[in-house]
């Protein structure tokens, strides 16, 4: 029996293309154009070609945001990854404790990043902050305003308490997605936990682990809002990254062709690093 195509089911996805052809799309072709002209003002536009790219991609400056956000998305990966799957495993998996947990962990995911930034602005003050204020206290030399190894510690103790939960929440979705089958099984054999771990949770756990890496490192390779907001890229450059090099380059200096050539490397870059972690990740699914 032959099928029938319905090809009227193509105007229900229209107003989705529309919508990411409006706010996906046509912005990108503005960074493009903008990428390859050079103006005077007036609104008066020439050909420039590549040369906004060679700018971009000989300046030290630019290498040296790029260093900065790659160690601090691995240091991020590095603590956040173990760190939440240890939270996951430690999660009650039945009774009261675990909406009460579930909430606990969301609730850092419902702020906003600004107030985050915000929050730790003050939480690390020495006058006023918890934080600053307690570490002086005990002898701890600390000012994140001055000293760029502390700016960078507060940053990522950050990082870590507002998006944990995420990779926790993930992890624990996977583990109680495990059937109990498994652990009956290990038990009987006289498995230890850590023989649970490695062979049957870490196993089920790969596709979401995936997920978590994926999205922790393409959130921290582009973090922005909090780091401005906490230090402003100081002391000097510590903590200026290629989002905040970018924003000070196209608001700050005003220079959109530069700018403009800079986001698309950007945007290369995590896309081509995204696609590197996926592939190694889910080559070892593939030879088996």
């Amino acid at each position: 029996m032959e099928k029938t195509w319905n090809n009227k089911a193509w105007f229900l996805v229209l107003p989705v293309l529309v919508l990411v052809a409006f706010s996906a799309v046509i912005p990108l072709m503005t960074v493009v154009n903008y990428s390859v002209q050079d103006t005077f003002g007036n609104n008066q536009f020439f050909w420039n070609g590549t040369d906004w790219f060679t700018e971009i991609l000989h300046s030290d400056r630019f290498w040296a945001a790029l260093q900065r956000n790659l160690i601090f998305s691995l240091i991020i990966l590095a603590l956040e990854i173990p760190l939440g799957i240890f939270i996951a495993l430690n999660m009650p998996k039945s009774g009261i404790g675990v909406p009460v947990c579930l909430v606990l962990m969301a609730l850092p995911l419902l702020i906003p990043w600004n107030v985050v930034g915000t929050i730790w602005q003050v939480f690390g003050r020495n006058d006023i902050g918890l934080f600053g204020y307690s570490l002086n206290a005990i002898g701890i030399d600390y000012n994140y305003v001055q000293d760029p190894l502390d700016a960078w510690v507060t940053i990522i103790i950050m990082d870590v308490w507002h998006w944990t939960s995420l990779v926790v929440l993930l992890c624990y979705a996977g583990l109680v997605s495990i059937p109990d089958a498994f652990y009956q099984a290990a038990k009987i054999d006289g498995a230890s936990r850590w023989a649970v771990l490695r062979y049957i949770q870490l196993p089920k756990m790969k596709r979401v682990l995936l997920i978590a890496v994926l999205l922790r490192f393409m959130d921290s390779f582009m973090i922005y809002t909090e780091p401005f907001v906490v230090t402003g890229g100081g002391p000097g450059n510590a903590t200026t990254f290629l989002s905040i090099d970018l924003v000070k380059t196209a608001l700050g200096q005003f220079d959109l062709g530069p700018a403009a050539a800079m986001s698309l490397i950007y945007f290369l870059i995590i896309l081509l690093l995204s696609w590197v972690f996926y592939t190694v990740m889910t080559s070892h699914d593939a030879e088996n």
